[in-house]
């Protein structure tokens, strides 16, 4: 029988953005690869149907909890698995995860596999009880969810251990993979801008526990004592629970303690106008935009925080600051304003450990491996 592999997505653009190469893999390795997600625009479904990719258009929303739209999201995929009769599914974050598995159950898909990428607002600390609902929610989804899986990827440590110690995947199905990978080949070292201006450059969803206010406040520090280094901003609004307005960013923006450049297609061109890459995140799985910046040869700056800790090595290829603090993430930015010497030292590091660790073909590798039962 062909083999014939289904992922699924919530977001369209994340299926070019970190699943091509895994796909492209996939194909490599003889399956038939099929990919499903909402709003799939004419760009990306020409751009994966180039690819040989099957491309599938379902009904999801990405976020909130509407018991009638996520009836019919499940409904949508049983549907479509049962046409594409798929030997292997592969779902990643919270709601292709829940009803993709469930739908692969449901169906009697042979092989079914998860990938957490990052546990985000639901797995967040906090005393509000809504928001302790929400939680309570998605942890007993995850539960019912994994139960089929013969496989469930981790990007971090410590989701790994969260999800075993709670229960929810037992250690025989969890296994833990470098993030999604860079491709080393496409992200490049470039050199340095004149070190006389240091730039540093964040790149996230406009959402809170990204970091994005204690980067802003971060700069405002680091101003006082150095005028002319330069803070940017690249990224999207999002109708996350904690989102940053855009009037936010506007007043950022006036006030000059950010430049902000919106969202981009292509980040290459801003990484390499950059001298230190900045991600204060309270949480990640494996965070994409440090891999290309690793791969890119800048030095890292980011959160002592699951997902964030495992891509430095602390005084070799950047520096780890305490979470939620911005007076930390101002005196790390500050080594690198007073030690310019340390940024080309630090990057060519970040360069070799994203070749060492992170290289996509290897964590490719391993998953297509494991989904295959040959690990």
């Amino acid at each position: 029988m062909k083999k014939r592999l289904l992922m699924i997505a919530s977001y369209a653009e994340s299926l070019v953005t970190f699943r091509l190469d895994l796909m492209r893999d996939a194909i490599d390795k003889g399956y038939e690869v099929h990919a499903a997600a909402p709003e799939i625009s004419a760009e990306i479904s020409h751009k994966l149907a180039s690819h040989g990719i099957h491309v599938h258009n379902i009904r999801m929303r990405r976020t909130g909890l509407n018991p009638i739209a996520d009836l019919a999201t499940l409904l949508a995929l049983v549907a479509l698995i049962k046409k594409v009769k798929p030997t292997h599914t592969l779902a990643y974050t919270i709601k292709p995860v829940v009803y993709g598995c469930l739908a692969a159950m449901i169906c009697r898909v042979p092989h079914i596999n998860a990938l957490i990428t990052g546990l985000g607002y639901t797995f967040m600390e906090t005393q509000r009880l809504p928001q302790k609902a929400i939680s309570l929610i998605a942890k007993s989804l995850y539960w019912i969810a994994l139960r089929p899986c013969e496989n469930v990827f981790f990007q971090n440590p410590d989701d790994k251990h969260l999800f075993e110690s709670m229960g929810l995947v037992s250690t025989a199905k969890s296994t833990l993979v470098k993030g999604s990978g860079i491709n080393i080949e496409q992200f490049t070292p470039h050199h340095f801008p004149e070190l006389t201006h240091i730039h540093f450059l964040m790149i996230a969803r406009l959402i809170k526990d990204k970091g994005v206010i204690e980067y802003a406040h971060a700069a405002e520090k680091v101003r006082q004592d150095f005028p002319n280094a330069t803070f940017h901003l690249v990224g999207w609004f999002d109708d996350n629970p904690t989102a940053i307005s855009n009037e936010q960013v506007v007043k950022w923006e006036q006030n000059g303690t950010l430049i902000f450049h919106g969202k981009l297609d292509d980040v290459r061109p801003i990484i390499q106008r950059c001298h230190v890459y900045v991600l204060p995140s309270y949480r990640e799985g494996t965070p994409r935009t440090v891999l290309e910046a690793m791969a890119m040869g800048r030095p890292i700056i980011t959160s002592d925080a699951p997902g964030c800790r495992e891509t430095v090595e602390t005084d070799y290829n950047g520096l780890l600051v305490q979470v939620k603090n911005s007076d930390a993430l101002a005196h790390a930015m500050k080594t690198f304003c007073e030690h310019p010497d340390k940024i080309a030292q630090f990057g060519g590091a970040s360069r070799e450990r994203a070749e060492r660790l992170y290289d996509v073909r290897k964590v490719n590798a391993s998953m297509l491996y494991a989904m295959e039962g040959e690990g």
